[in-house]
């Protein structure tokens, strides 16, 4: 009996692919650009109309609007069809206000933050730092007519920012290269600092002083002064600043502004458990 032709195996079907199969590093692209996204529309309270927020992440419209419309339906995002404007949603508010919560040194943080404004007449503002940056956990606003311009949430480079040299200032020369090479030292004004040895310089200072200052480094005409919260381990956990107009916070006022902010500074640092240096007791 003459045997039949071989049966050959099936062939595997290909697998279906995936717009995000393939991307760097490991990233999912679609969650990536939809975080660019949200980061964009976190940069801008009155929103971005769908081209003009295409252009500014990079995407098409018709990517752009696919990602947004499901943001949408999680509430992640808002349209408001009248001027057709996307603006941040309220799930968005929720995620953030949990990270706040998470850091339980902020609610205590408030009655010093007020007393610090109200010895100043400044914004008075809690930040932290996170991979190069610091960013803005709450604020206590100034009551003068003409304010600061930080919101929370806000992000600055921690060698442009009187929060982040004054966690700098904390860290090994070592840890301070690492920052540096990593992020670099880019010119926001005219004023920053973008030479590795005058940050060193300045750092100096703010271990000297007890507080830091970004004198128009970040924004022309915003002044900031800035001292380290500490916590039980010496090590920075956080750190205070006010921040004002260039204007109202001269040269001959930080100083004084510097003593407040450490005093201040100091005494959170207590009220939180923590331990400030030895040369600082």
């Amino acid at each position: 009996m003459k045997a039949g032709p071989k049966r050959r195996a099936p062939k595997p079907h290909p697998k279906p692919m995936d717009e995000d199969e393939g991307a760097k590093g490991g990233a999912v692209q679609s969650v990536d650009r939809a975080m660019a996204l949200l980061d964009a529309l976190g940069e801008d309270e009155e929103g971005y109309r769908l081209t003009d927020l295409a252009i500014r992440t990079g995407l098409s419209p018709s990517t752009a609007h696919r990602l947004l419309t499901t943001l949408e339906k999680r509430r992640f995002v808002e349209f408001d069809p009248s001027d057709n404007m996307w603006h941040v949603g309220r799930q968005t508010f929720a995620i953030g206000s949990a990270f706040i919560r998470r850091r339980n040194f902020v609610a205590p943080a408030l009655p010093y933050l007020r007393r610090l404004r109200d010895l100043t007449h400044e914004t008075a503002n809690l930040g932290v730092a996170d991979d190069g940056e610091v960013i803005v956990l709450t604020q206590v606003e100034s009551r003068e007519i003409m304010r600061a311009i930080t919101r929370v949430g806000g992000r600055a480079p921690m060698v442009a920012s009187g929060i982040g040299k004054a966690i700098l200032a904390t860290y090994s020369d070592e840890d301070v290269v690492a920052i540096i090479r990593r992020h670099g030292m880019k010119r926001l004004t005219p004023k920053s600092v973008v030479r590795a040895g005058e940050l060193r310089a300045a750092l100096e200072a703010v271990r000297r002083d007890g507080y830091a200052v970004d004198d128009e480094e970040f924004l022309m005409g915003l002044r900031c002064v800035a001292a380290v919260v500490y916590n039980d381990q010496a090590e920075a956990l956080a750190a205070i600043s006010v921040s004002g107009l260039a204007s109202r916070v001269p040269n001959e006022r930080v100083p004084e502004l510097g003593r407040l902010v450490r005093q201040i500074a100091r005494e959170l640092t207590l009220a939180l458990g923590g331990r400030p240096p030895q040369a600082l007791i």
